[in-house]
């Protein structure tokens, strides 16, 4: 007995918005950068959906969107955000995550640094007190007596 085998297309499987939100958000996931990876992707909604409405929606031929979203289509972003948005999909960015081992902080709670902008800002005095031509203590902060 020859055992029959059907192709697999993700398409057949997205039926709801739901599944396209949640299928698109694992893509983003998965992508590691790579655009080719998200148009594949996001032809393969596009023909879960009618392509034909997709090009009226669009703007677009039907041609000219399968080629866009196939692997030898090279889209602009304008025409990857048109489809999205046709799809019922927003296109968003996140910020990066730092490589592991390495955290990049945001505020300065180094106090050798804060001891450095410090230094910093004093040179900053002096050089605006030379330019007014102040004596150089009027630049520096004075003690309550």
């Amino acid at each position: 007995m020859v055992e029959k085998f059907i192709p697999y297309d993700t398409a057949d499987y997205l039926k709801t918005e739901e599944d396209i939100a949640m299928y698109m958000e694992a893509v983003m996931e998965e992508a590691g950068g790579d655009p080719d990876f998200v148009v594949h992707a996001l032809g393969i909604v596009a023909r879960a959906r009618n392509m034909s409405e997709l090009a009226r929606k669009t703007g677009l031929t039907r041609e000219g969107l399968y080629k866009a979203l196939s692997g030898e289509g090279n889209p602009s972003f304008a025409t990857v955000a048109k489809v999205a948005g046709a799809l019922g999909l927003r296109v968003s960015f996140q910020p990066a995550e730092p490589p592991r081992g390495k955290s990049k902080r945001v505020s300065s709670a180094n106090p050798r640094r804060s001891a450095k902008s410090a230094r910093g800002g004093k040179r900053i005095a002096k050089k605006q007190a030379k330019a007014t031509g102040k004596p150089k203590h009027a630049a520096k902060r004075r003690k309550a007596a």
